[in-house]
Protein backbone atom coordinates (compact mmCIF):
# COMPACT_ATOMS: atom_id res chain seq x y z
CA UNK A 1 0.00 0.00 0.00
CA UNK A 2 1.75 3.23 -1.42
CA UNK A 3 2.25 5.85 1.88
CA UNK A 4 1.06 9.47 1.24
CA UNK A 5 2.19 11.55 4.05
CA UNK A 6 0.31 15.09 3.96
CA UNK A 7 0.66 18.30 5.71
CA UNK A 8 -1.02 21.79 6.26
CA UNK A 9 0.80 24.94 7.60
CA UNK A 10 0.51 24.48 11.29
CA UNK A 11 -1.35 27.79 12.56
CA UNK A 12 0.06 30.50 14.60
CA UNK A 13 -1.99 30.50 18.08
CA UNK A 14 -2.32 34.33 18.95
CA UNK A 15 -6.47 33.99 18.04
CA UNK A 16 -9.60 32.35 16.91
CA UNK A 17 -9.44 30.01 12.97
CA UNK A 18 -11.05 32.44 10.51
CA UNK A 19 -11.68 31.70 7.55
CA UNK A 20 -8.21 31.20 5.43
CA UNK A 21 -7.25 28.67 8.04
CA UNK A 22 -10.24 26.64 7.10
CA UNK A 23 -9.70 26.92 3.38
CA UNK A 24 -6.89 25.37 3.70
CA UNK A 25 -7.32 22.68 6.04
CA UNK A 26 -10.53 21.45 3.79
CA UNK A 27 -9.02 21.79 0.83
CA UNK A 28 -6.12 19.15 2.33
CA UNK A 29 -8.85 17.03 4.19
CA UNK A 30 -10.07 16.61 0.37
CA UNK A 31 -6.64 15.58 -0.78
CA UNK A 32 -6.11 13.12 1.91
CA UNK A 33 -9.61 11.51 1.38
CA UNK A 34 -9.12 11.35 -1.68
CA UNK A 35 -5.97 9.22 -1.57
CA UNK A 36 -7.60 7.35 0.91
CA UNK A 37 -10.17 6.38 -1.57
CA UNK A 38 -6.98 5.40 -4.42
CA UNK A 39 -5.93 2.67 -1.76
CA UNK A 40 -2.78 5.38 -0.10
CA UNK A 41 -1.30 4.74 3.49
CA UNK A 42 -2.48 8.09 4.47
CA UNK A 43 -0.65 10.24 7.05
CA UNK A 44 -2.23 13.63 7.41
CA UNK A 45 -0.75 16.18 10.32
CA UNK A 46 -2.15 19.78 11.09
CA UNK A 47 -0.98 21.39 14.03
CA UNK A 48 -0.26 24.89 15.81
CA UNK A 49 2.40 26.60 15.97
CA UNK A 50 2.68 28.11 19.33
CA UNK A 51 6.23 29.73 20.49
CA UNK A 52 7.29 33.50 19.39
CA UNK A 53 7.16 36.84 20.05
CA UNK A 54 3.85 37.92 19.01
CA UNK A 55 2.11 34.68 21.50
CA UNK A 56 3.83 36.02 24.17
CA UNK A 57 2.52 39.86 23.06
CA UNK A 58 -1.07 38.25 22.76
CA UNK A 59 -0.67 36.30 26.28
CA UNK A 60 0.70 39.48 28.35
CA UNK A 61 -2.12 41.68 26.43
CA UNK A 62 -4.65 39.55 28.14
CA UNK A 63 -2.99 38.92 31.61
CA UNK A 64 -2.09 35.15 31.08
CA UNK A 65 0.49 33.11 30.84
CA UNK A 66 1.32 32.03 27.02
CA UNK A 67 1.13 28.14 28.10
CA UNK A 68 -2.51 29.15 29.09
CA UNK A 69 -3.11 31.05 26.08
CA UNK A 70 -2.01 28.43 23.41
CA UNK A 71 -4.00 25.86 25.28
CA UNK A 72 -7.02 27.74 24.88
CA UNK A 73 -6.45 28.55 20.93
CA UNK A 74 -5.84 25.00 20.02
CA UNK A 75 -8.76 23.40 21.76
CA UNK A 76 -10.57 26.34 19.87
CA UNK A 77 -8.84 25.20 16.74
CA UNK A 78 -9.41 21.38 17.57
CA UNK A 79 -12.97 21.87 17.96
CA UNK A 80 -13.49 23.20 14.79
CA UNK A 81 -12.27 20.80 12.53
CA UNK A 82 -13.87 18.06 14.30
CA UNK A 83 -16.65 20.06 13.77
CA UNK A 84 -15.48 20.56 9.97
CA UNK A 85 -15.06 16.84 9.55
CA UNK A 86 -10.92 17.36 9.02
CA UNK A 87 -9.87 13.90 8.97
CA UNK A 88 -6.28 14.43 10.31
CA UNK A 89 -4.49 11.59 11.70
CA UNK A 90 -2.13 13.87 13.99
CA UNK A 91 -2.51 17.34 15.55
CA UNK A 92 1.43 18.50 16.78
CA UNK A 93 1.84 21.47 18.80
CA UNK A 94 5.44 22.70 18.77
CA UNK A 95 5.36 23.24 23.07
CA UNK A 96 5.04 19.38 23.04
CA UNK A 97 8.31 18.30 24.50
CA UNK A 98 8.75 15.95 22.34
CA UNK A 99 8.94 19.08 19.07
CA UNK A 100 11.18 20.56 21.28
CA UNK A 101 13.49 17.93 21.81
CA UNK A 102 13.17 17.10 18.00
CA UNK A 103 13.77 20.95 17.15
CA UNK A 104 17.60 20.80 19.64
CA UNK A 105 18.49 17.44 17.48
CA UNK A 106 18.00 18.46 14.01
CA UNK A 107 19.94 22.08 14.65
CA UNK A 108 22.40 19.63 16.45
CA UNK A 109 22.68 17.88 13.48
CA UNK A 110 23.26 21.08 11.12
CA UNK A 111 26.17 21.92 13.54
CA UNK A 112 27.57 18.66 13.48
CA UNK A 113 27.71 18.05 9.74
CA UNK A 114 29.99 21.41 8.82
CA UNK A 115 31.78 21.74 12.29
CA UNK A 116 34.52 19.57 11.47
CA UNK A 117 34.75 19.17 7.75
CA UNK A 118 34.30 23.09 7.08
CA UNK A 119 36.22 26.44 7.80
CA UNK A 120 34.17 29.18 9.94
CA UNK A 121 33.72 31.05 6.99
CA UNK A 122 31.73 27.76 5.48
CA UNK A 123 29.97 26.65 8.53
CA UNK A 124 26.14 26.54 8.20
CA UNK A 125 25.99 28.21 12.01
CA UNK A 126 27.30 31.28 12.98
CA UNK A 127 27.36 34.05 15.07
CA UNK A 128 26.51 37.65 13.69
CA UNK A 129 25.13 40.96 14.97
CA UNK A 130 22.39 42.36 13.21
CA UNK A 131 19.84 44.98 12.81
CA UNK A 132 16.84 45.69 10.89
CA UNK A 133 13.04 45.96 10.32
CA UNK A 134 11.04 42.95 12.43
CA UNK A 135 7.93 42.37 11.67
CA UNK A 136 5.84 40.57 14.69
CA UNK A 137 2.74 39.39 12.28
CA UNK A 138 5.21 37.80 10.37
CA UNK A 139 7.91 37.11 12.67
CA UNK A 140 10.36 37.46 10.43
CA UNK A 141 12.57 40.50 9.43
CA UNK A 142 11.61 41.70 6.50
CA UNK A 143 13.77 43.44 3.43
CA UNK A 144 13.05 47.54 1.81
CA UNK A 145 11.03 45.04 -1.03
CA UNK A 146 8.75 44.48 1.46
CA UNK A 147 8.11 47.67 3.38
CA UNK A 148 6.24 49.75 2.09
CA UNK A 149 5.08 53.21 3.70
CA UNK A 150 7.19 52.32 6.95
CA UNK A 151 4.63 49.07 7.33
CA UNK A 152 4.82 45.68 6.56
CA UNK A 153 2.82 44.83 3.41
CA UNK A 154 1.42 42.01 4.82
CA UNK A 155 0.85 43.58 8.33
CA UNK A 156 -0.04 47.50 7.50
CA UNK A 157 -1.49 48.25 10.85
CA UNK A 158 1.55 46.67 12.78
CA UNK A 159 4.40 48.84 13.58
CA UNK A 160 7.56 47.37 12.45
CA UNK A 161 10.33 47.04 15.21
CA UNK A 162 13.97 48.03 14.96
CA UNK A 163 15.57 45.13 16.51
CA UNK A 164 19.70 45.04 17.36
CA UNK A 165 21.58 41.89 18.38
CA UNK A 166 23.76 39.22 18.33
CA UNK A 167 22.61 35.76 17.11
CA UNK A 168 23.02 32.84 15.66
CA UNK A 169 22.86 32.78 11.98
CA UNK A 170 21.80 30.35 9.26
CA UNK A 171 24.22 30.76 6.17
CA UNK A 172 21.31 30.27 3.61
CA UNK A 173 22.98 31.54 0.87
CA UNK A 174 25.24 28.85 0.82
CA UNK A 175 22.43 26.61 -0.34
CA UNK A 176 20.84 28.98 -3.39
CA UNK A 177 22.50 26.84 -6.36
CA UNK A 178 21.22 23.58 -4.54
CA UNK A 179 17.76 24.86 -4.52
CA UNK A 180 17.65 25.84 -7.68
CA UNK A 181 19.00 22.78 -8.72
CA UNK A 182 15.84 20.72 -6.62
CA UNK A 183 13.27 22.94 -7.65
CA UNK A 184 11.29 22.33 -10.42
CA UNK A 185 7.38 22.76 -11.52
CA UNK A 186 7.60 20.13 -14.25
CA UNK A 187 5.19 16.95 -12.33
CA UNK A 188 6.93 14.63 -14.88
CA UNK A 189 10.22 15.42 -14.25
CA UNK A 190 9.60 15.57 -9.85
CA UNK A 191 8.17 11.98 -10.36
CA UNK A 192 11.00 10.46 -12.67
CA UNK A 193 13.62 11.76 -10.67
CA UNK A 194 11.66 10.34 -6.67
CA UNK A 195 13.87 7.82 -5.75
CA UNK A 196 16.79 8.73 -7.60
CA UNK A 197 20.05 10.21 -5.62
CA UNK A 198 19.19 13.88 -5.74
CA UNK A 199 15.04 14.12 -6.06
CA UNK A 200 13.40 17.51 -7.28
CA UNK A 201 10.82 19.18 -4.98
CA UNK A 202 7.94 20.08 -6.89
CA UNK A 203 6.66 23.06 -6.37
CA UNK A 204 3.01 24.60 -7.62
CA UNK A 205 1.14 26.08 -9.14
CA UNK A 206 3.56 27.43 -11.44
CA UNK A 207 3.15 31.03 -10.30
CA UNK A 208 4.73 30.59 -7.06
CA UNK A 209 7.42 28.15 -8.44
CA UNK A 210 8.51 31.64 -10.87
CA UNK A 211 8.25 33.52 -7.64
CA UNK A 212 10.60 31.42 -6.05
CA UNK A 213 12.95 31.23 -8.97
CA UNK A 214 12.96 34.72 -9.31
CA UNK A 215 14.19 34.98 -5.38
CA UNK A 216 16.96 32.76 -5.52
CA UNK A 217 17.75 34.68 -9.15
CA UNK A 218 18.18 37.43 -7.07
CA UNK A 219 20.89 35.94 -3.91
CA UNK A 220 19.54 34.77 -0.74
CA UNK A 221 20.57 36.27 2.35
CA UNK A 222 21.50 34.51 5.69
CA UNK A 223 18.73 34.31 8.23
CA UNK A 224 18.61 34.77 12.00
CA UNK A 225 18.04 30.91 13.77
CA UNK A 226 18.00 32.84 17.08
CA UNK A 227 16.70 35.66 19.09
CA UNK A 228 17.71 37.10 22.26
CA UNK A 229 15.87 38.84 24.73
CA UNK A 230 12.73 35.68 24.14
CA UNK A 231 11.67 33.64 26.82
CA UNK A 232 8.83 32.10 24.93
CA UNK A 233 10.66 29.95 22.39
CA UNK A 234 12.49 26.44 22.15
CA UNK A 235 15.78 27.40 23.59
CA UNK A 236 18.77 27.29 20.89
CA UNK A 237 20.85 24.49 21.58
CA UNK A 238 24.22 26.47 22.00
CA UNK A 239 24.82 29.85 23.59
CA UNK A 240 26.45 32.30 21.79
CA UNK A 241 30.53 33.42 22.45
CA UNK A 242 29.63 35.51 25.12
CA UNK A 243 27.46 32.82 27.35
CA UNK A 244 24.06 34.36 26.17
CA UNK A 245 21.47 31.79 26.06
CA UNK A 246 18.56 32.32 23.38
CA UNK A 247 15.33 31.04 21.78
CA UNK A 248 15.13 29.26 18.73
CA UNK A 249 13.82 31.48 15.89
CA UNK A 250 10.12 30.56 15.51
CA UNK A 251 10.55 29.54 12.15
CA UNK A 252 13.63 27.12 12.57
CA UNK A 253 11.10 25.83 15.67
CA UNK A 254 7.63 25.61 13.31
CA UNK A 255 8.90 24.44 9.84
CA UNK A 256 10.62 21.15 11.51
CA UNK A 257 7.75 20.28 12.77
CA UNK A 258 6.93 18.08 9.46
CA UNK A 259 9.67 15.92 10.55
CA UNK A 260 9.29 15.81 14.27
CA UNK A 261 6.26 14.65 13.61
CA UNK A 262 7.38 11.47 11.86
CA UNK A 263 9.42 10.52 15.37
CA UNK A 264 6.24 10.23 17.68
CA UNK A 265 5.15 7.35 19.21
CA UNK A 266 2.39 5.64 16.00
CA UNK A 267 2.88 7.72 13.90
CA UNK A 268 2.99 5.50 10.86
CA UNK A 269 4.78 8.69 8.86
CA UNK A 270 8.12 8.33 7.24
CA UNK A 271 10.09 11.38 5.48
CA UNK A 272 9.98 12.98 3.34
CA UNK A 273 6.48 14.23 3.65
CA UNK A 274 4.58 13.75 -0.40
CA UNK A 275 2.95 16.74 0.42
CA UNK A 276 3.52 20.24 2.43
CA UNK A 277 -0.10 22.26 1.89
CA UNK A 278 0.62 26.13 2.69
CA UNK A 279 -0.39 29.50 1.66
CA UNK A 280 1.29 31.41 -0.87
CA UNK A 281 2.61 34.24 1.57
CA UNK A 282 4.64 31.10 3.54
CA UNK A 283 6.33 29.95 -0.42
CA UNK A 284 9.63 31.66 0.79
CA UNK A 285 10.04 29.71 3.72
CA UNK A 286 8.70 26.78 2.82
CA UNK A 287 10.62 26.68 -0.81
CA UNK A 288 14.13 27.82 0.26
CA UNK A 289 14.20 28.37 3.98
CA UNK A 290 13.24 24.91 5.00
CA UNK A 291 14.45 22.89 2.17
CA UNK A 292 18.21 24.37 3.01
CA UNK A 293 17.41 23.31 6.82
CA UNK A 294 17.52 19.79 5.40
CA UNK A 295 20.19 19.76 2.76
CA UNK A 296 22.36 21.39 5.92
CA UNK A 297 21.41 18.55 8.02
CA UNK A 298 21.58 15.85 5.68
CA UNK A 299 17.64 15.08 5.51
CA UNK A 300 15.66 13.93 1.99
CA UNK A 301 13.37 16.89 0.98
CA UNK A 302 9.69 16.84 0.85
CA UNK A 303 8.40 15.92 -3.36
CA UNK A 304 6.10 18.50 -3.31
CA UNK A 305 4.93 21.79 -1.94
CA UNK A 306 1.44 23.55 -3.14
CA UNK A 307 0.82 27.17 -2.26
CA UNK A 308 -2.95 27.81 -2.28
CA UNK A 309 -4.44 31.39 -2.63
CA UNK A 310 -6.42 34.02 -0.52
CA UNK A 311 -10.10 33.99 0.11
CA UNK A 312 -10.98 37.86 0.35
CA UNK A 313 -14.07 39.25 1.75
CA UNK A 314 -15.51 41.79 -0.79
CA UNK A 315 -12.38 42.04 -2.23
CA UNK A 316 -10.38 42.71 1.10
CA UNK A 317 -7.84 39.79 2.49
CA UNK A 318 -9.27 38.42 5.98
CA UNK A 319 -7.11 40.06 8.78
CA UNK A 320 -7.74 40.25 12.16
CA UNK A 321 -5.45 43.45 12.67
CA UNK A 322 -7.23 44.97 9.91
CA UNK A 323 -10.71 43.88 11.19
CA UNK A 324 -11.79 42.30 7.90
CA UNK A 325 -13.16 39.16 9.20
CA UNK A 326 -15.72 36.97 8.66
CA UNK A 327 -17.38 34.88 11.94
CA UNK A 328 -16.57 31.39 10.66
CA UNK A 329 -19.09 29.37 13.18
CA UNK A 330 -21.80 31.63 11.79
CA UNK A 331 -20.68 30.49 8.23
CA UNK A 332 -20.66 26.74 8.96
CA UNK A 333 -23.85 27.52 10.47
CA UNK A 334 -25.77 28.73 7.66
CA UNK A 335 -26.30 25.67 5.27
CA UNK A 336 -24.19 22.92 7.43
CA UNK A 337 -20.34 22.27 7.36
CA UNK A 338 -20.31 19.66 4.07
CA UNK A 339 -22.54 22.84 2.46
CA UNK A 340 -20.04 25.57 3.64
CA UNK A 341 -16.82 22.84 2.25
CA UNK A 342 -18.51 22.38 -0.63
CA UNK A 343 -18.59 25.84 -1.12
CA UNK A 344 -15.23 27.25 -0.52
CA UNK A 345 -13.53 24.26 -2.61
CA UNK A 346 -16.10 25.29 -5.82
CA UNK A 347 -15.99 28.56 -5.62
CA UNK A 348 -12.09 29.41 -4.55
CA UNK A 349 -9.47 28.31 -7.04
CA UNK A 350 -7.19 26.28 -5.24
CA UNK A 351 -4.73 27.58 -7.00
CA UNK A 352 -5.56 31.01 -7.17
CA UNK A 353 -7.51 33.61 -5.32
CA UNK A 354 -11.25 33.88 -4.90
CA UNK A 355 -14.00 35.44 -2.87
CA UNK A 356 -16.20 34.40 -0.04
CA UNK A 357 -19.79 36.54 -0.60
CA UNK A 358 -22.75 35.69 0.95
CA UNK A 359 -25.06 35.97 -2.12
CA UNK A 360 -22.70 33.67 -4.28
CA UNK A 361 -22.46 30.97 -1.10
CA UNK A 362 -26.45 30.99 -0.89
CA UNK A 363 -26.49 30.88 -5.02
CA UNK A 364 -24.57 27.79 -4.99
CA UNK A 365 -26.21 26.04 -2.76
CA UNK A 366 -29.36 26.75 -4.21
CA UNK A 367 -28.63 25.84 -7.32
CA UNK A 368 -25.83 23.13 -6.86
CA UNK A 369 -26.62 21.21 -3.96
CA UNK A 370 -30.24 21.71 -3.69
CA UNK A 371 -31.41 21.73 -7.12
CA UNK A 372 -29.02 20.11 -8.84
CA UNK A 373 -27.50 17.43 -7.00
CA UNK A 374 -29.84 16.91 -4.03
CA UNK A 375 -33.15 16.78 -6.10
CA UNK A 376 -31.27 14.35 -8.29
CA UNK A 377 -30.50 11.77 -5.25
CA UNK A 378 -34.20 12.84 -3.79
CA UNK A 379 -36.15 11.89 -7.24
CA UNK A 380 -34.18 9.26 -7.81
CA UNK A 381 -34.77 7.20 -4.91
CA UNK A 382 -38.65 8.17 -4.94
CA UNK A 383 -38.86 6.60 -8.27
CA UNK A 384 -36.88 3.42 -7.26
CA UNK A 385 -39.02 3.00 -3.93
CA UNK A 386 -42.10 3.95 -6.14
CA UNK A 387 -42.20 1.65 -9.64
CA UNK A 388 -39.57 -1.02 -7.78
CA UNK A 389 -40.82 -1.18 -3.86
CA UNK A 390 -37.39 0.01 -3.06
CA UNK A 391 -35.33 -2.54 -4.70
CA UNK A 392 -32.36 -1.42 -7.22
CA UNK A 393 -32.92 -3.73 -10.33
CA UNK A 394 -30.55 -5.33 -12.39
CA UNK A 395 -27.30 -3.94 -12.96
CA UNK A 396 -26.63 -5.03 -16.84
CA UNK A 397 -24.39 -4.76 -19.50
CA UNK A 398 -27.02 -2.07 -21.25
CA UNK A 399 -27.53 -0.55 -18.10
CA UNK A 400 -23.77 -0.31 -17.53
CA UNK A 401 -22.95 1.39 -20.65
CA UNK A 402 -25.88 3.79 -20.47
CA UNK A 403 -24.03 4.63 -16.81
CA UNK A 404 -20.64 4.72 -18.74
CA UNK A 405 -22.25 7.69 -21.05
CA UNK A 406 -23.56 9.82 -18.41
CA UNK A 407 -19.97 9.39 -15.91
CA UNK A 408 -16.93 8.21 -17.97
CA UNK A 409 -16.70 11.58 -19.95
CA UNK A 410 -15.87 13.49 -16.72
CA UNK A 411 -14.47 11.12 -14.71
CA UNK A 412 -10.82 11.42 -16.04
CA UNK A 413 -11.06 14.68 -15.49
CA UNK A 414 -11.75 14.28 -11.99
CA UNK A 415 -8.61 12.00 -11.74
CA UNK A 416 -6.49 14.02 -12.94
CA UNK A 417 -7.85 17.38 -11.27
CA UNK A 418 -7.15 15.63 -7.80
CA UNK A 419 -3.75 14.30 -9.26
CA UNK A 420 -3.12 18.10 -9.59
CA UNK A 421 -4.97 19.36 -6.88
CA UNK A 422 -6.89 21.43 -8.76
CA UNK A 423 -10.03 20.86 -6.04
CA UNK A 424 -12.19 23.23 -7.97
CA UNK A 425 -11.69 21.15 -11.17
CA UNK A 426 -12.67 18.35 -9.42
CA UNK A 427 -15.86 19.57 -7.90
CA UNK A 428 -16.36 21.15 -11.77
CA UNK A 429 -16.21 17.72 -13.36
CA UNK A 430 -18.55 15.75 -11.15
CA UNK A 431 -20.83 18.72 -11.74
CA UNK A 432 -21.13 17.84 -15.32
CA UNK A 433 -21.68 14.94 -14.21
CA UNK A 434 -24.78 15.73 -11.88
CA UNK A 435 -25.74 17.66 -15.30
CA UNK A 436 -25.77 14.97 -17.70
CA UNK A 437 -27.43 12.55 -15.14
CA UNK A 438 -30.42 15.19 -14.92
CA UNK A 439 -30.49 15.40 -18.36
CA UNK A 440 -30.63 11.64 -18.59
CA UNK A 441 -33.56 11.64 -16.35
CA UNK A 442 -35.59 14.32 -18.16
CA UNK A 443 -34.72 12.44 -21.70
CA UNK A 444 -36.01 8.94 -20.16
CA UNK A 445 -38.92 10.17 -18.36
CA UNK A 446 -39.12 7.24 -16.21
CA UNK A 447 -42.55 8.20 -14.26
CA UNK A 448 -43.79 7.95 -18.00
CA UNK A 449 -42.08 4.35 -18.40
CA UNK A 450 -43.73 3.27 -15.64
CA UNK A 451 -47.13 3.61 -17.16
CA UNK A 452 -46.57 1.55 -20.05
CA UNK A 453 -46.03 -2.44 -18.84
CA UNK A 454 -44.27 -3.28 -22.38
CA UNK A 455 -41.24 -0.45 -21.31
CA UNK A 456 -40.87 -1.85 -17.92
CA UNK A 457 -37.47 -3.56 -18.83
CA UNK A 458 -36.14 0.19 -20.13
CA UNK A 459 -38.12 1.56 -16.75
CA UNK A 460 -36.05 -1.39 -14.85
CA UNK A 461 -32.81 -0.26 -16.72
CA UNK A 462 -33.23 3.62 -16.00
CA UNK A 463 -33.65 3.11 -12.40
CA UNK A 464 -30.34 0.95 -12.28
CA UNK A 465 -28.26 3.53 -13.87
CA UNK A 466 -29.55 6.34 -11.87
CA UNK A 467 -28.78 4.10 -8.66
CA UNK A 468 -24.98 3.46 -9.89
CA UNK A 469 -24.64 6.96 -11.11
CA UNK A 470 -25.64 8.34 -7.78
CA UNK A 471 -23.43 5.71 -5.88
CA UNK A 472 -20.61 6.73 -8.02
CA UNK A 473 -21.15 10.60 -7.07
CA UNK A 474 -21.43 9.37 -3.59
CA UNK A 475 -17.84 8.25 -4.15
CA UNK A 476 -16.65 11.56 -5.57
CA UNK A 477 -18.17 13.95 -3.99
CA UNK A 478 -17.14 12.07 -0.41
CA UNK A 479 -13.82 14.02 -0.35
CA UNK A 480 -15.29 17.12 -0.18
CA UNK A 481 -18.93 16.21 1.46
CA UNK A 482 -17.98 13.29 3.15
CA UNK A 483 -21.68 13.56 5.52
CA UNK A 484 -23.53 13.93 3.16
CA UNK A 485 -21.91 11.18 0.95
CA UNK A 486 -22.39 8.80 3.84
CA UNK A 487 -26.11 9.66 3.84
CA UNK A 488 -26.89 9.11 0.44
CA UNK A 489 -24.46 5.94 1.10
CA UNK A 490 -27.08 4.63 3.16
CA UNK A 491 -30.22 5.76 1.50
CA UNK A 492 -29.09 3.95 -1.56
CA UNK A 493 -28.45 0.56 0.60
CA UNK A 494 -24.94 0.68 -0.52
CA UNK A 495 -22.62 -1.77 1.64
CA UNK A 496 -20.10 -0.67 3.64
CA UNK A 497 -18.98 3.15 4.42
CA UNK A 498 -18.27 5.63 0.93
CA UNK A 499 -15.14 6.08 2.79
CA UNK A 500 -14.12 2.29 2.34
CA UNK A 501 -15.15 1.45 -0.81
CA UNK A 502 -13.00 1.13 -3.38
CA UNK A 503 -14.57 3.06 -6.39
CA UNK A 504 -11.20 4.62 -7.07
CA UNK A 505 -8.17 3.29 -8.52
CA UNK A 506 -4.63 3.92 -8.79
CA UNK A 507 -5.01 4.63 -12.88
CA UNK A 508 -8.43 6.60 -13.05
CA UNK A 509 -11.92 5.38 -11.85
CA UNK A 510 -13.71 1.82 -12.38
CA UNK A 511 -17.12 0.35 -12.27
CA UNK A 512 -16.74 -1.86 -9.46
CA UNK A 513 -20.18 -0.33 -7.68
CA UNK A 514 -23.21 -2.76 -8.90
CA UNK A 515 -26.20 -1.59 -7.12
CA UNK A 516 -28.19 -4.85 -8.19
CA UNK A 517 -30.55 -5.54 -5.71
CA UNK A 518 -29.40 -2.71 -3.26
CA UNK A 519 -32.79 -1.74 -1.11
CA UNK A 520 -33.02 2.03 -1.16
CA UNK A 521 -34.68 3.96 1.58
CA UNK A 522 -35.52 7.78 0.75
CA UNK A 523 -34.38 9.97 3.99
CA UNK A 524 -34.60 13.56 4.36
CA UNK A 525 -33.18 15.74 1.83
CA UNK A 526 -29.46 16.15 1.71
CA UNK A 527 -29.82 19.81 1.12
CA UNK A 528 -33.31 21.36 1.83
CA UNK A 529 -33.88 23.98 -0.17
CA UNK A 530 -34.46 26.27 3.14
CA UNK A 531 -31.83 27.41 4.75
CA UNK A 532 -30.03 25.06 7.77
CA UNK A 533 -30.39 26.12 11.04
Amino acid sequence: MPRYYLTTAIDYANGDPHLGHAFEKIGADAIARYHRLRGDDVWFLIGMDEHGQKVAQTAAEQGIAPQQLVDQVAASFQAMWRRLGISNDQFIRTTDPRHTAGVRELIEMIFRRTEADDPPERRDFYERSYQGWYCVGCEAFKQDAEIVGGKCVLHPTRVLEWVEEKNWFFRLSKYRDALRERLTSDPEAARRSWGGERPLVLVRPESRYNEIRALLDQGLEDISASRARLAWGVPFPRPTSDGDTQATYVWFDALPNYWTATRGDGARAAWPAELHVIGKDITRFHCVIWPAMLLAAGLALPRQVFAHGFVSLGGERFSKSAGVKLDLGEAVDRYGPDAFRYFLLREVPFDGDGNFSWERFEERYTADLANAFGNLASRAIAMIEKYQGGEVPAFDAGAAADAATIVEPHAGDYVTAMDGQLLHEALAAVSRIVSAANGYVDQQAPWKLAKDPERRAELERTLAVLAHVLARLAVLLSPFIPAKSGELWTQLGAPGSVDRTTALHATGPRDPLDPSGWRVSKGAPLFPREKAV
